[in-house]
């Protein structure tokens, strides 16, 4: 202890970094709330609603993994809100244990997820989202995503 102590007084521009704050949960919550409409709307089938969610001027980018490769897409929001058409089949996108980042007004939120068609698993990886603050209320400016069909547990 007294060593300690010496070497800190002796270095004091030497000190370890301080552990950040986690952000409250109510502002956890506010961040996770457009992701939560994005795949509220995705199981409702609602580009409109997908296209609410965003800022907009982003960009959507998945990283499809197959066999022979991976291939990158890259849309915008309205592409892909546009491509999300009424079907019998029932959607629904499960964030496992997400991280949430946040530093005022921007924020990011990444975690494992599964998608399912008809209670099913149809295809994982991980969600990788950048959000901004304006006027009060979180906006999902880009999302990124893995795109998997092997591996995937429900």
């Amino acid at each position: 202890m007294i060593l300690t102590l010496a070497l800190l007084l002796a270095a004091p521009d030497k000190l370890p970094p301080a552990a950040a704050l986690p952000p409250p949960a109510s502002e956890e919550a506010a961040v996770l709330a457009p992701v939560n409409a994005l795949f509220a709307a995705i199981a409702a089938r609602d580009g409109a609603g997908m296209a609410a969610q965003s800022t907009g001027t982003g960009t959507v980018t998945v990283a499809t993994e197959k066999p022979e490769g991976t291939t990158i897409t890259h849309r915008s929001w309205a592409e892909l809100a546009a491509g999300m058409k009424p079907g019998p089949e029932r959607y629904e996108e499960r964030l496992t244990s997400p991280a949430v980042e946040i530093d005022g007004d921007i924020a990011m939120v990444w975690g494992s997820y599964v998608f399912l068609i008809d209670g099913k698993p149809h295809h994982c990886g991980v969600d990788h989202f950048d959000l901004v603050r304006k006027d009060g209320a979180w906006k999902l400016v880009n999302a990124t995503w893995s795109w998997r069909a092997t591996g995937c547990a429900d």
